[in-house]
């Protein structure tokens, strides 16, 4: 008969968290290797504790103690993506389990607090708090969690890079998603990761996702696929707030507050704001009917990289290259219907400028004999120059 971890600890059972903790300090004491004990004994003592706190009712088996090693012996690519697998998995099966405990609290009502994974995997801590919210503090690296209710988070999510199987995919039902003081812990959420907040908010801090080279699965030399792991941030009846968003990431809400973006970004919004001075390279801005782009700062004006493209809801693209400098602002003169009040607004969020969907939408119209003298008249926009 396999020894359990309460049998280890001579203890009952369904023993209660004292009972568990007082029976580990009483054999700590008395196996501890300060005090002549055997620390192989003791060793054993300590993982039955770790096991029982997070609800593990027997040790690992020596199979599972290879399985869930950091470190093999051989480090060859195949035994590598083999090790990384088992612990996607094992990570996923330890999210899945998070997930119902939390719901059971939730139908409930009841809070509670455990870990979740183990010193191998990585811990991290759950707790239902009396108001509903649930509290994760450690790092989400793999497997998806679904919860009614707002999450408020200490750590970093990452999704694991060798395979989709396992891909990080957190959802809220209902609420917000936050990172404590994202900006000041610099927590990020990278490498493929998703989450959802399908009726509420997500404040987290910097984005990032990833490109990467693999050889050719057909093995010919000097051939290389790219493979891409795009990080989605969704919130589609509410907003995003994020600092810097970097390289292969989409957004998608009703309401997008950004600092910089770079690199092969996608922006999809009703609103989009800009704080920052950066919008580069490959980056798409899919802006919804009625809605506007909202640069904060003039010198915001500079960062845009000319192979940028918005498209509208309609269909259209237009090239950011076509908006910038003296045309972007004159555009804007040309469509504001309350100059003053508008100059006021800007002036009061630091001299920045509004861009419009109808302001956009009115780019690939022919000119009446009203607009000869002009924006579309004196640069020249053209129908052909701005849909793709």
């Amino acid at each position: 008969m396999v020894e359990s971890n309460y049998d280890i600890l001579g203890i009952l059972e369904g023993s209660t968290e004292k009972e568990i903790r007082d029976a580990f300090r009483r054999l700590a004491l008395q196996y501890h290797s300060d005090r002549g004990g055997e620390n192989e004994q003791f060793i054993k003592i300590k993982q039955a504790y770790e096991d029982l706190k997070i609800g593990k009712k027997y040790p690992e088996t020596d199979f599972e103690k290879i399985k869930n090693s950091r470190v093999y012996s051989d480090d060859s690519e195949s035994d590598v993506r083999r090790k990384n697998q088992i612990l996607g998995q094992e990570l996923s099966k330890e999210m899945q389990t998070a997930q119902e405990w939390a719901a059971a609290l939730n139908r409930a009502n009841s809070t509670g607090t455990r870990l979740f994974g183990s010193k191998t995997l990585g811990e991290i801590e759950l707790e239902r708090k009396a108001n509903g919210a649930l509290s994760i503090k450690g790092n989400f690296m793999a497997g998806g969690l679904s919860y009614d209710g707002s999450i408020i988070m200490q750590g970093n999510i990452t999704s694991p890079s060798w395979t989709k199987e396992f891909q990080t995919n957190i959802k809220l039902t209902n609420g917000d998603f936050k990172f404590v003081n994202p900006l000041d812990n610099k927590y990020k959420i990278e490498n493929g990761a998703r989450l959802i907040a399908e009726n509420g908010n997500v404040v987290v801090g910097n984005i990032f996702g990833r490109k990467f080279r693999v050889e050719d699965p057909e093995g010919r030399v000097g051939i290389f696929q790219i493979q891409e792991h795009r990080t989605h941030i969704s919130a589609p009846k509410g907003k995003i707030i994020a600092e810097n968003v970097v390289n292969t990431v989409r957004l998608d809400a009703d309401t997008i507050v950004v600092l910089n973006v770079e690199d092969d970004v996608v922006l999809s919004a009703r609103e989009i704001l800009f704080y920052g001075g950066k919008l580069t390279y490959d980056s798409i801005i899919e802006l919804k009917e009625g809605g506007s782009i909202r640069f904060f700062e003039t010198f915001s004006i500079q960062g845009l990289s000319g192979d940028a493209i918005i498209k509208l809801e309609n269909g259209k693209k237009i090239r950011l290259f076509d908006l910038k400098t003296k045309k972007i602002k004159d555009l804007a003169d040309e469509f504001v219907p309350n100059k003053e009040q508008y100059a006021k607004d800007a002036t009061m969020v630091g001299h920045g400028f509004t861009i419009t969907y109808e302001m956009l939408d009115n780019l690939s119209k022919k000119p009446n004999k009203k607009q000869k003298n002009g924006w579309t008249s004196k640069f020249s926009f053209r129908k052909n120059n701005h849909s793709q």
